[in-house]
């Protein structure tokens, strides 16, 4: 069986008029029968299936916006990068404020974009190529500083987060505009996880001469970057005087202050069922980043294969629907993003000491069998939406 999925992306930016509702469907369910069931006055903005870079990303947290009823005003845009949909919601500052920060903040996105694409042109592939060949690149600054920061992250995760095994994706088919459900053979796996590749074997020379001690690196900041353009989004709209934001990469979330007298709302999508698993209020100053088994993945003979892969074994992580956790702080979208990886590959036996080892304290692990294991920090944080959903709380 072959599966093939093609999106149609928006114009870049599109506007959503002040004060109306856009009600999208999240599966077969409509979003605005879960509006009536559990809040008043919310736009949900759908986290439907999208594309980063081309590569299938499984998004799992359901954005769901408060509305512009009250008397402020919401601004929303919306546009196509990193092969997804992104989000930029202000409230209560005047259009052309709202406009004028909104459209920064995308150009930023773009620009990420352009410099970070794994296989096709960019800063980013032109250092891939170089270290297949044994030579050495100069790249910009701020992707040296990315490389540094990428392999910290994955020291603190004991190799699990590991953005140089871009092999292994492309092996298994995820670094392309499309996929099938063909394995990879086998032997070519074994191969590459020989190989070894890790973020310890680049060097940085001079801050901005890159080399790597291994040619089998082939990096892929995939797990990093939707994180660090939160972050940045942050950043301008602050310098450009705005105090109330929710930002949204295809559903990887930050909240800047807060939605009127409330907090912003966001949801988290249940990995098997359309409509949200539970539903939080997202602080000032917080990210929420999900990783999990569905929508980029394939089935094949009954068994799920999905993006997210061990570079242990070099095979997609089984028997994992979903990892959720929620960061603040100093680089909170940054943490939201990559420190959710090394939770998933750990796995059910795992994931805790995973987290205690990226200092996460808020977070849930889905497992094959749809049982949710939260820590109970995040249990605090949550209002499910079906009671009955088995829970198993750790300290």
């Amino acid at each position: 069986m072959s599966l093939t999925f093609s999106l149609h992306a928006p114009s870049f930016p599109r506007r959503r008029e002040p004060g109306k509702s856009c009600i999208p469907q999240s599966g077969s369910e409509r979003l605005d029968s879960l509006r009536e069931k559990y809040l008043s006055n919310w736009i949900p903005a759908c986290a439907g299936m999208t594309r980063y870079w081309g590569l299938r990303v499984v998004i799992l947290s359901a954005v769901l916006l408060l509305s512009a009823c009250g008397k402020e005003p919401f601004y929303q845009e919306q546009a196509y990068v990193f092969g997804t949909q992104v989000d930029v919601s202000i409230y209560g500052e005047d259009e052309t404020k709202a406009r004028q920060a909104t459209v920064a903040v995308m150009h930023e996105f773009q620009r990420l974009h352009d410099m970070l694409h794994a296989w096709k042109p960019s800063e980013l592939s032109d250092l891939n190529k170089a270290i297949a060949q044994g030579k050495s690149k100069r790249v910009s600054a701020e992707l040296a500083a990315m490389l540094q920061d990428a392999a910290r992250v994955s020291s603190e995760s004991d190799g699990l987060f590991n953005p140089a095994i871009g092999s292994l994706i492309q092996a298994w088919g995820f670094q392309a505009e499309d996929f099938k459900a063909v394995l990879p053979d086998a032997r070519k796996i074994t191969a590459l996880v020989k190989a070894n590749p890790r973020m310890k074997d680049l060097e940085i020379i001079d801050a901005r001469e890159v080399r790597s001690r291994n040619r089998s690196v082939k990096l892929d900041l995939g797990g990093y970057a939707k994180g660090y353009a939160l972050d940045r989004a942050v950043s301008i709209l602050k310098e450009q005087g705005i105090r109330n934001a929710l930002i949204n990469i295809g559903g990887n979330v930050m909240a800047l202050g807060t939605h009127g007298a409330r907090p912003w709302m966001v949801g988290i999508q249940h990995p098997r069922r359309p409509g949200p698993l539970a539903i939080l209020e997202l602080r000032d100053g917080e990210a929420i980043g999900t990783s999990g088994d569905y929508q980029r993945y394939f089935e094949l003979d009954g068994k799920r294969y999905c993006h997210l892969i061990d570079p242990r074994s070099g095979y997609p992580v089984q028997d994992v629907q979903a990892v959720t956790i929620l960061t603040r702080g100093e680089r909170a979208g940054l943490r939201s993003d990559s420190n959710s990886k090394p939770l998933f590959i750990a796995g059910e036996q795992g994931w805790q000491e995973a987290a205690r080892s990226m200092q996460v304290e808020e977070a849930l692990l889905i497992d094959g069998q749809g049982v949710v294991h939260l820590t109970a920090a995040m249990q605090k944080r949550l209002k499910f939406t079906d009671e009955s959903t088995r829970r198993e709380v750790v300290p």
